[in-house]
């Protein structure tokens, strides 16, 4: 299915009961709602567990438009398509699910839009990571081959992986991202947030930080996983759905 967000289309899907608790899941960089949340068995077990998820394909990636703007990908401009997401759902509030660029499109709707999100569940978050090393991801993304960043190499290769990928589209996204900054903004969060990183995360390091900035925030980390193998771990899952569906 596909809605208009201020001019662009985005893609999404809907699953799980119909009276079950609103989850809205929203992927990482260079990936997708089902490469995200399906595969790793992530839809499965919340259906299971009673929400009624609805998956976003974020601009520039999956089924959606993928504009080669960077402006285009402004954070509140990311953010504000959860937030027609959900209006064209007719959604009031809902839980959030998001991990990697989706955590922090999750952590700007909640700063953004605090009504509109209940509890939400922001992984593989830090106070720095993959954004530090943006120009260089893109540098490669334009290049077609990788740069002397190990992280950018890493992205280079997960998105290059997928066919389905606009590379110059995700160049422009992870320029004309720009993750929030100011302690005064998290400090001001009261939402209930659970931050989950893997151990070895190298993306994502300054969780810990991150969370003592945030008063609402609680933080839980995966032993013996990095910020891919973080995905699927059933420790992420259970401490996720225990969290979301608490009220």
């Amino acid at each position: 299915m596909d809605f208009d967000s201020d001019g662009i289309r985005l893609h999404y899907e809907v699953h799980g009961p119909g009276n079950g608790v609103p989850l809205v899941l929203v992927h990482g960089f260079a990936s997708d709602y089902r490469l995200n949340w399906v595969g790793t068995r992530w839809q499965e077990a919340l259906t299971t567990a009673g929400f009624r998820v609805f998956g976003l394909d974020c601009r520039g990636h999956g089924h959606s438009d993928k504009p080669h703007d960077r402006e285009a990908y402004a954070m509140e401009i990311m953010a504000g398509d959860v937030i027609r997401f959900l209006d064209h759902l007719g959604v009031r509030s809902a839980r959030y699910l998001g991990y990697s660029m989706g955590a922090r499109i999750g952590l700007q709707v909640v700063i953004d839009f605090p009504g509109r999100v209940q509890r939400a569940v922001l992984g593989g978050l830090g106070t720095a990571g993959a954004i530090e090393s943006a120009e260089a991801i893109a540098e490669s993304l334009l290049r077609g081959e990788p740069t002397d960043d190990p992280i950018a190499q890493s992205f280079y290769r997960f998105a290059s992986a997928r066919p389905t990928n606009d590379l110059k589209a995700l160049a422009a996204c992870i320029t004309g991202l720009r993750p929030v900054t100011d302690p005064r903004e998290l400090s001001a969060i009261q939402t209930p947030i659970l931050v989950v990183v893997g151990e070895r995360d190298d993306i994502a390091h300054g969780a810990p930080e991150l969370v003592e900035l945030i008063p609402s925030s609680r933080l839980v980390t995966i032993p013996g996983r990095d910020h891919m193998s973080a995905v699927p771990a059933r420790e992420f899952k259970q401490a996720a759905i225990e969290f979301l569906a608490a009220e």
